[in-house]
């Protein structure tokens, strides 16, 4: 690809870089050579541990991230500063001798042991020193490869020179490009092979650029993409032997019309195993932050609202996901198999949905699917819990449309008791042009209601509180009474009053006898089952709650003391 251009960001203002290693590898001579760009004359007195040292901002032009290197006792010596240092560092050069053959053993017998023991989880560069002391490398480059087998938080090893000025520099450029563009976040030295949420992110990447649709990236797509991460366009012949390499690697990586997804990813896993700090561009210029996830700016909406007030998604939103989910409808029989849900999310760092409380809002199918109704229902109840999170997750299958208007707030506040029965009812119709509403259902256990009505929010988001008791049971219709009375006193106190139903249960059993006026149950009866039926039709719970919709409702009526 091209030249890095785009200018990093940093968690820090700056970058602390610690160097460790045996006393006599050179640690001093080495920070000393970097800060004056000349190695200390002999009448130069050098202390044990060098104070501090800062390397500005212009040291590396390409970055502009100032860093400061801290200097070490050795492993013999004061211990509590030692592992202090380490402890606050954002990256570690451990360093040997190359005329000190004990000193290289001594990164895998003590050093790197220590840094796993003190939980330090940092990239680590291991510098090679005094490489001006000897003529040969044989033997060393082996130990260095198995050492890096071994500990996959070794981003590099160099070797260099202070006396020669013999890649000094590089050392804390390596150090430097390491805290700011990581990989492993993005790889796994082990396996070989790109990380899941970086492969999630970079199929993302490729969906954008795939301006046709065509599941390829043709040369003028590969070419966009290089110019809107580098600013400049690759050379014709510069494509043709990127597409050799790739091909090289996995013929199905390219095909007549370009590069495949599966190309895409193999381009990248060549340019981080040949250290290339492009794919971290990339990336940010995508709006992908360290932790691979999209940067809260990408999706700036506020969701400040009332606190009876709720965020849906809009006619807009919707029509969106209908259209997704018959795209990953692959067989075209209305469900989403689990299969098919995975493959919709895998533009997403994980699947929103694998945790409460999502994953079983929905009923499944026979063979583990979602139909079309569950599959909006779950993003409804995603929408109104945690919008910013539905909205990251809308970006990140691709909606690409203004981040405003993708939801809207459910109208204005209850300021006052909510609209009666018949409105609310006729709210919940499926007319020609009328809303179609999800219902969000919340089960209270009767040891809980005291908790809810701790908070004197609790009620805000609530449209109405239902009450079911045991027919047969008296004890059973005076508790439900009890709690009735307990939350409409709590909704009258805060000014979050809401509708509130009772509903009698195994109406198949002998009933007990109530103290009820047929005229009001006769009255409510038929609006009641038509609230629920209506409600249940929409996010398909009808056979969960068949026996309450058929039910008796012996009373229903709004208690205002």
């Amino acid at each position: 690809m091209g030249i890095l251009s785009a200018k990093p960001k940093s968690k820090n203002p700056k970058v602390r870089i610690v160097v460790a290693g045996d006393s006599g590898t050179g640690k001093s001579s080495l920070i000393t050579t970097a800060a004056n760009e000349k190695f200390p004359q002999q009448q130069v007195v050098i202390p044990p541990v060098l104070s501090p040292t800062r390397l500005f901002a212009d040291f590396y032009p390409d970055q502009r991230v100032p860093f400061i290197v801290i200097d070490t006792p050795s492993n013999s010596e004061n211990q509590v500063s030692l592992h202090n240092e380490l402890k606050s560092a954002d990256a570690i050069v451990l360093t040997y001798a190359c005329d000190q053959p004990l000193s290289l053993e001594s990164l895998s017998s003590f050093w790197l042991p220590l840094l796993r023991q003190l939980q330090v989880k940092v990239p680590v560069i291991v510098v090679g020193c005094k490489l001006d002391a000897v003529e040969d490398t044989t033997g060393r480059q082996e130990k260095l490869l198995l050492l890096m087998q071994e500990y996959p938080e070794i981003e590099t090893c160099t070797e260099c020179s202070a006396r020669n000025l013999f890649q000094v520099s590089k050392v804390f450029y390596y150090a430097n490009v390491a805290v700011l563009f990581p990989t492993s976040p993005l790889f796994d030295k082990k396996k070989q092979k790109l990380k899941p949420r970086c492969e999630r992110a970079l199929k993302r990447i490729f969906n954008l650029c795939d301006h046709d649709k065509d599941n390829t990236l043709s040369d003028t797509e590969f070419n966009d993409l290089q110019i809107k991460c580098f600013n400049v366009p690759l050379p014709p012949s510069e494509v043709v032997d990127i597409k050799r390499a790739v091909q090289d690697k996995h013929p199905e990586g390219v095909n007549d019309r370009g590069l495949t997804l599966k190309g895409f990813l193999i381009l990248t896993e060549l340019l981080l195993q040949n250290k290339s700090n492009e794919l971290w561009t990339v990336l940010r210029k995508f709006g992908y932050d360290d932790e691979i996830k999209l940067r809260d700016d990408l999706h700036p909406v506020s969701f400040k609202r009332a606190p009876d007030q709720s965020v849906e998604l809009t006619d807009e939103a919707v029509k969106f996901l209908k259209e997704t989910f018959s795209s990953f409808d692959v067989d075209s029989d209305g469900v989403l198999q689990v299969a098919e849900l995975d493959d919709l999310f895998s533009t997403a760092p994980e699947s929103p949905w694998i945790e409460a409380p999502y994953e079983d809002v929905a009923e499944a199918t026979a063979s583990g699917g979602i139909s079309i109704e569950g599959f909006l229902s779950k993003w409804a109840l995603m929408t109104l819990l945690e919008p910013n999170k539905s909205l990251a997750n809308l970006i990140y299958i691709g909606y690409v449309g203004d981040p405003t208007s993708a939801f809207r707030d459910n109208g204005p506040s209850k300021k006052s008791i909510l609209q009666p029965l018949t409105k609310f009812c006729s709210k919940c119709c499926f007319e020609d042009g009328g809303t179609r509403k999800i219902l969000i259902l919340r089960q209270i256990p009767e040891d809980g209601t005291r908790k809810l009505l701790s908070n004197k929010e609790s009620l805000a988001p609530c449209d109405v509180a239902i009450f079911v008791h045991d027919s047969s049971d008296e004890k059973s219709w005076k508790r439900a009474i009890e709690l009735l009375v307990e939350v409409a006193g709590h909704g009258e106190k805060t000014g979050f009053e809401v509708p509130c139903l009772i509903v009698a249960a195994k109406d198949d059993l002998d009933m007990y006898p109530l103290a009820v006026q047929d005229s009001t149950r006769d009255q409510f009866r038929f609006t009641l089952l038509i609230i629920f039926s209506l409600y249940l039709s929409v996010v398909g719970a009808a056979v969960a709650f068949v026996g309450l919709v058929a039910s008796r409702v012996y009373t229903a009526r709004k208690i205002s003391s």
